[in-house]
């Protein structure tokens, strides 16, 4: 989950000690944040950035103490704000344009994504090809500073998932129009980053599988999306949903997004990461075991407590969790406060 917490898109000692200590609290996979891939590709002034040797050094050590202190994994995701971007910082002045401390912003179609954001450029072929670029110089920057995954952001509104979405993308051209049109510039992204990302590493794409508005797309667009990039090259499709404009409904409520991901999983026949108000251990179990999702990832819940999935854990009564040996002191004791009928 973003944190707006960087300077010039360099992580610092928050991002180090954020990350770090989801992989202590017994995370398998920790993610960044959305990392964008140039400077006009920031949401705020304070996201993170892979564009420069300093931000790349900066991540390095990041992931050096994840691999060192824990058995974690962890994963770069790359984006570009498009029509989002040169925004506040949610806390400051959420969703409030940046005025003359703004960037130009780029889009599908030269349409604000909400009355109160600037309006984008319309992005021409050399547009496409600067920030296909940027997104390749910054998987080769993920892949040196040691990453062990990486992702692709192609939902929310940002400016992948603005060519994705017909809400959005208003453009009479070859990336416009069909549903086949509308992926044509996500497709070369991601196909530019598949020829640079080592296949024994896996490359996934976060999706909006719904719009959750009239007109916008639905779980069958989702579906269609999903294999168009199984057939380029992905190995995990990360099922989110909405954000795509500011009059998007979504039902929503506990696991609400996981039948997306579930239908992807079986009618698609790839790996998916389900995403959403996922907050407890039995959620987890129930979707895995029943085939709806092969990875659950947990966004909120990791803000409120870095040691989740240890505690979770030991709710299950399951002593097989690694703990890191500083912490196995603590290990016993919570077990058995956790779950006193089972452990003496």
């Amino acid at each position: 989950m973003a944190t707006y917490s960087a300077v010039d898109g360099l992580p610092n000692d928050f991002h180090l000690t954020h990350l770090t200590a989801r992989a202590l609290g017994g995370a398998g996979l920790v993610m960044t944040e959305m990392t964008c891939v140039s400077p006009d590709g920031r949401i705020t002034s304070g996201c993170t950035g892979l564009w420069n040797e300093e931000q790349q050094a900066a991540w390095a050590r990041i992931v050096d103490a994840v691999h060192r202190h824990s058995g974690a994994r962890i994963g770069m995701q790359l984006g570009h704000a498009g029509p989002k971007g040169a925004t506040g910082i949610p806390w400051e002045a959420e969703d409030q344009p940046l005025g003359e401390a703004g960037w130009p912003l780029l889009a599908a179609s030269a349409e604000p994504w909400s009355p109160r954001h600037a309006t984008p450029k319309s992005m021409t072929a050399g547009d496409m090809e600067a920030v296909r670029n940027a997104f390749t110089d910054a998987a080769r920057r993920a892949l040196a500073a040691g990453f062990d995954w990486l992702e692709l952001h192609c939902a929310h509104g940002y400016l992948l998932s603005s060519f994705l979405s017909p809400l959005s993308n208003r453009r009479t051209d070859a990336y416009g129009g069909t549903l086949e049109n509308r992926m044509r510039y996500p497709l070369d992204v991601f196909i530019a980053l598949r020829t640079i990302w080592p296949t024994d590493k896996p490359l996934s794409v976060r999706i909006s599988a719904h719009d959750w508005a009239p007109g916008g797309n639905t779980d069958d667009d989702a579906v269609a999306m999903a294999r168009a990039f199984k057939a380029a090259g992905a190995d995990l499709i990360d099922v989110s949903s909405g954000q795509t404009t500011p009059h998007a409904a979504p039902r929503y409520g506990r696991m609400y997004q996981t039948p997306f991901a579930d239908r992807i999983r079986n009618e698609v026949n790839i790996p998916v990461m389900a995403v959403g108000n996922i907050t407890e251990a039995d959620q987890i179990n129930t979707i895995v075991a029943a085939g709806r999702a092969d990875l659950c990832a947990l966004g909120r819940p990791h803000l409120a407590n870095p040691n989740w999935t240890l505690h979770a854990a030991a709710t299950q009564g399951y002593c097989g969790q690694p703990w890191p040996n500083p912490y196995l002191p603590g290990a016993q004791q919570w077990q058995r406060a956790a779950r006193p009928e089972v452990l003496p």
